[in-house]
């Protein structure tokens, strides 16, 4: 196991953050930027942005978000939701985004996802699941924030994404998302196991003990987070103390 990446998500319906359970019954919380640069200046290794109402308007909606935010926040950016085309890949590195997270369109025409490996490299080319258990050791893929089924396994549609050039896999258990229950470890570690790319786990974290469950028997390579931090339950630097307690190697940002 290397080092955990902590990436606060921002889940946007814009102008504001919103948080829900279950990716449903959204709250608002405030404006992004404000949240952005406090995570920024508290050590995040990254922020991802979720556009969750992009499937509405058939578009991402966060690109003035992104670009305020890109003024001052120096670590990558990831913007997911609404993107159809290699040229909406394009708008969001030009308003300042690094990386690219696609559900719905890579489900529709999986050709999408080695179209934009190929165009920005597939580091920055991240497939978004969102998954919901339907057996003992079974997920479905989802779209639309949890509401449509694919009929994709998990893990199959998974391994056929890296083989397309996906460079990052972001695992949503729709099921425990706003939960504060943990992580469905035994979801991440079936789709950790059988890539060979890094897998972001997402959904379900209240403390730092269900990171390192994650991270330690989940194989999980980075945790993404909103409910522990948007509602001020607990600050990234310590979570990072105490994860780092119990053995799980974090990035130091005093010295990086």
């Amino acid at each position: 196991m290397g080092v955990v990446r902590l990436i606060p998500r921002l889940d946007v319906k814009p102008p504001n953050v919103i948080k829900g359970v279950h990716l449903e019954g959204l709250r608002k919380l405030g404006e992004p930027n404000a949240f952005a640069r406090r995570y920024y200046e508290d050590g995040a290794d990254e922020i991802l942005y979720m556009d969750v109402v992009a499937s509405l308007y058939g578009r991402n909606s966060l690109l003035d978000i992104v670009e305020r935010t890109a003024r001052d926040v120096f670590i990558p950016i990831a913007v997911g939701g609404g993107i159809r085309s290699v040229d909406d890949v394009r708008d969001v590195l030009k308003a300042g985004g690094d990386k690219v997270a696609i559900n719905t369109a890579a489900v529709h025409r999986p050709e999408l996802i080695s179209e934009v490996a190929r165009t920005i490299g597939a580091q920055s080319m991240i497939l978004s699941i969102e998954a919901k258990r339907v057996g003992s050791n079974q997920w479905e893929a989802y779209t639309d924030n949890g509401r449509e089924r694919t009929g994709l396994d998990v893990v199959e549609w998974a391994k056929r994404s890296v083989e397309l050039g996906a460079g990052e896999i972001l695992l949503t258990s729709v099921d425990r998302e706003g939960t504060r229950s943990g992580f469905d470890v035994q979801l991440v570690r079936a789709v950790a196991d059988v890539v060979s790319v890094p897998v972001i786990a997402s959904g379900g974290m209240g403390g730092p003990d269900h990171l390192v469950e994650v991270a330690r028997d989940g194989h999980a390579d980075a945790v993404a987070m909103a409910d522990i931090l948007h509602y001020g339950r607990m600050a990234l630097p310590a979570i990072r103390e105490s994860i780092g307690r119990a053995g799980i190697s974090v990035r130091n940002p005093m010295v990086a």
